[in-house]
């Protein structure tokens, strides 16, 4: 994973915390050659696992314990539905209708958002 940066869409965590803290405790093993081999420590912030994060000698992986809450009149304000759909790789986000009532006038309305 690129250090602090998320690149993806679909993540269960950020990697810059993890990296840092896991850096932080073994900056100096790795700058006194204290490790028998070379080793690889990657991080991955879903269970896709991009970047052959399985491959490592050790893999720290972040997971989704329970889905995001949708704040539904935001998606149908701010977000490109099609754009949602499409960046998710397992197909767990899909587009739907709902009937939400309205903040300010109090009225029923649907709106478009998505579903997981």
């Amino acid at each position: 994973h690129t250090q602090g940066w998320v690149h993806c869409h679909t993540p269960a965590t950020d990697a810059s915390g993890t990296v840092k803290v896991v850096m932080d405790e073994l900056f100096e093993e790795f700058g006194q050659m204290r490790f028998p081999a070379q080793l690889r420590i990657s991080m991955a912030c879903c269970l896709n696992m991009c970047g052959a994060v399985h491959c490592s000698d050790i893999a720290i992986l972040g997971y989704h314990r329970k889905p995001p809450a949708i704040d539904h009149e935001e998606v149908d304000n701010l977000c490109e539905i099609p754009l949602a759909v499409a960046a998710c790789p397992t197909a767990a986000i899909r587009p739907t209708k709902t009937t939400i009532t309205d903040k300010k006038t109090g009225e029923e309305k649907t709106v478009k958002t998505v579903a997981i």
